[in-house]
């Protein structure tokens, strides 16, 4: 239960607490690109199961892949797409703090 409370955390509280002190005059639009930043775990219906509490997702899934990742961190060298990188990397750290856990 406790990795259930700590993930979801992750993806919908800590993303609204960044969004709203880091980007105060756009703190709206910010925490909508986080919560869209989930839809990378759209990967998650190609596998067999679909869920799996214990399997890793980082490097199982393609979106999760390390290429994906290396993709998301060159977004951070672009502005205009460099809130969805960290929205994505974002993402990934939790789903990697998950296989920890």
């Amino acid at each position: 239960m406790i990795k259930f409370i700590i993930h979801y955390s992750f993806h919908f509280i800590i993303p609204f607490f960044i969004a709203y002190f880091f980007f105060k005059d756009r703190w709206k639009t910010v925490y909508l690109i986080f919560l869209a930043s989930m839809l990378i775990d759209l990967d998650h219906l190609l596998a067999n199961p679909i869920f799996s509490e214990n399997r890793c997702s980082i490097n199982f899934h393609p979106l999760h892949s390390y290429i994906a990742i290396g993709i998301y961190m060159i977004g951070l060298f672009f502005k205009k797409i460099r809130i969805l990188a960290f929205a994505l990397l974002f993402h990934i750290a939790t789903d990697w703090l998950d296989c920890y856990l």
